[in-house]
């Protein structure tokens, strides 16, 4: 197929339009950097730009829509700019191309209204209690690209949970760094039980959902390793590949959130350079159990994931090794 990728430059979205390239696919990507991805043709532009859209999916016959902007804060209008009304701009674009199969790709957190989340499947997405603008805007996004699914383009959405890996500049590279500045607790002692997602597995499990799209169609999935283990844990083992020590000290939850509300209040006031130290939504996710059935995912998407957690960890580790650290 040619298969357009929006989102390219980002750790998830490089690594979905390689996989795809690997498959055989023609591949375009979409985005504001150059995907640097070999073997894909880069287009480069906003998902928000109408023109640039339609001229990047021309005779497409797929699309894997990434592109979203991402942050703990912010201001609502430029959320809604990108997640919703991007969203929308690239389905009329792929309506008009005659694209047969479209994957959104989503988030929990589109389903996550502050408790714990265990053993669950792909819960519906609820932009009235998500939390934060970048959940409800997805939650948003998630429910229009469903709703327009038909018999000509089949739409599904996937979640992918805490992606992580080597070259990973969020996850993984906010826990390191912090961890090293001594600056990143564990909420409750860190036992709460979390799923998380190495990010070959991620994209394997994004392009098995583009290919089963006829079958899958109008279906929302989680996709995770399915290997929970206490977010202490998995910061530990992170930053035990990079030879960073973990965290030790731990904070109450219910003070996480209380000082998660206040320091959202001064970043709407006056924002820092980087993302906040702790938010509500943060503190409820280091704090709450967030692992899921995966039953579901597999047997539908007819995949499984690769690369264990331990397999990841090492190759983490080798990362930094070959780094210098």
């Amino acid at each position: 197929m040619i298969v357009v990728v929006t989102g390219a430059s980002g750790f998830l979205g490089r690594a979905v339009a390689a996989e795809l390239v690997a498959a055989g696919h023609e591949v375009r990507t979409l985005q504001r950097r150059p995907s640097q991805v070999p073997g894909a043709t880069d287009v480069l532009g906003s998902v928000t730009d109408a023109s640039l859209v339609a001229r990047a999916l021309d005779g497409a016959e797929g699309v894997v829509h990434l592109a979203a902007k991402v942050s703990l804060t912010g201001d609502p209008a430029d959320f809604r700019r990108v997640n919703v009304d991007g969203t929308r701009t690239m389905l009329d674009a792929a309506e008009r191309a005659g694209v047969s199969r479209f994957v959104q790709v989503s988030s929990p957190s589109v389903a996550h209204a502050g408790a714990a989340l265990a053993g669950v499947g792909a819960e519906p997405a609820s932009p009235e209690h998500a939390r934060g603008g970048y959940a409800r805007t997805k939650a948003e996004a998630e429910l229009l690209a469903l709703s327009r699914g038909s018999a000509s383009m089949r739409v599904v959405a996937v979640r992918p949970h805490l992606v992580w890996g080597p070259g990973d500049p969020q996850l993984t590279e906010r826990i390191i760094g912090r961890a090293r500045r001594g600056t990143l607790p564990l909420l409750d002692g860190g036992t709460a039980l979390v799923d998380s997602t190495y990010v070959d597995n991620a994209a394997s499990g994004i392009v098995a959902a583009l290919g089963r799209a006829d079958a899958v169609h109008g279906n929302a999935y989680v996709i995770t390793n399915g290997e929970p283990r206490a977010v202490g844990d998995l910061m530990a083992g992170i930053c035990l590949a990079a030879g960073v020590r973990p965290p030790r000290f731990s904070v109450p939850a219910g003070l996480a959130k209380a000082a998660g509300s206040a320091i959202e209040r001064a970043w709407a006031i006056r924002p820092g350079q980087d993302e906040p130290p702790m938010t509500r939504f943060l503190a409820e996710q280091l704090s709450t159990a967030h692992w899921f059935d995966q039953r579901e995912t597999r047997r539908d998407l007819d995949w499984a994931p690769s690369v264990s957690i331990d397999e990841g960890l090492r190759r983490l580790a080798a990362h930094y090794r070959s780094a210098g650290g």
